[in-house]
């Protein structure tokens, strides 16, 4: 099952983290099928908060692709529906 969820980068108390396609049974950090998209929880603008690449995303999400409930927030806050 493939699955958009977050991949952790950044230092201890200093996360950013990146939007990502990967399958299900991999790590969290480990190997991606596509990057969509940034999730910056300590930036001050929204607007760079959080960065999605919005036709990607939607392409993954016909695909079949589930995302995971944190994903689900951010994208819904990008007005991007997720059923």
């Amino acid at each position: 099952m493939v699955k958009i969820r977050l991949k952790r980068f950044g230092t201890k108390k200093r996360p950013y983290y990146r939007i990502v396609v990967a399958e299900s049974r991999n790590p969290r950090d480990g190997r991606v099928l596509d990057e969509v998209g940034l999730y910056h929880p300590i930036e001050k603008d929204p607007e760079k908060q959080i960065v999605v690449k919005e036709e990607q995303v939607r392409e993954w999400l016909k695909r079949g692709a589930q995302p995971s409930e944190t994903v689900k927030r951010l994208l819904n806050k990008k007005n991007i529906t997720v059923k």
